[in-house]
């Protein structure tokens, strides 16, 4: 730790100061017949992000990390006109991420007994739910982000926590989104603009662990 700061990777995601979030794997944005599926979008792309994300998971878990999933929930009492507006004008109007319904439910994910659980109602996981109280009470001073989409919700969560003043790395191969070019615009602009790059193995590493095994 340099003057006070978090400046390497593994200051970044020690155990006792950092939590993963695990952001919107839901199957309406990643399973065959949810939302996007049903709206058009490719998501192969963002599906590839799964099992190096079911990796990074259960490493999380072993290395002490906190793991927190991030669940999307758009009944319509928590749309807002804005919303409504921007799904009508792009055609998005069928529901999506209802309370208790299968596209709700965590694609190929599942919290474990310790694992916190935060319902969001915004692309931002910061805005408007438990997590930013949740992570304070836990001590939490770095966040590690993965999920989908990269240039949404995962973007809007890091941009919202590093405004109010939490460390975000952003790791490149457990995001996704609905196509390369998405993913990888997110990446160069939160590299250079919010937090750290990393790749899934090198936090791995940070912990001790082989990327495989």
């Amino acid at each position: 730790m340099t003057d006070g700061l978090l400046v390497t990777l593994a200051e970044k995601a020690a155990p006792a100061r950092a939590a993963l979030l695990v952001i919107d794997v839901q199957n309406d944005f990643l399973a065959d017949g949810g939302f996007f599926h049903r709206a058009g979008y490719d998501v192969s792309t963002a599906r590839a992000a799964v099992p190096p994300l079911q990796r990074l998971v259960g490493a999380a878990r072993h290395a002490g990390v906190a793991v927190v999933f991030v669940q999307a929930i758009y009944d319509d009492e928590h749309c807002s006109p804005v919303m409504r507006e921007r799904n009508q004008r792009r055609g998005l109007v069928a529901p999506r991420c209802l309370s208790g319904s299968w596209g709700a439910d965590f694609y190929q994910l599942q919290p474990a007994p310790g694992d916190a659980v935060v319902v969001k109602h915004r692309y931002s996981a910061m805005l408007g739910s438990g997590l930013p109280a949740l992570l304070r009470a836990r001590g939490i001073e770095s966040l590690l982000l993965a999920g989908v989409a990269t240039d949404t919700c995962v973007e809007s969560t890091g941009r919202d926590a590093y405004f109010m003043d939490w460390y975000v790395t952003l790791v490149a191969d457990c995001c996704g989104a609905a196509s390369a070019a998405d993913h990888a615009g997110a990446l160069a602009r939160f590299d250079r603009d919010y937090g750290t790059v990393c790749s899934s193995a090198e936090l791995m590493a940070a912990w001790g662990q082989p990327a495989h095994g």
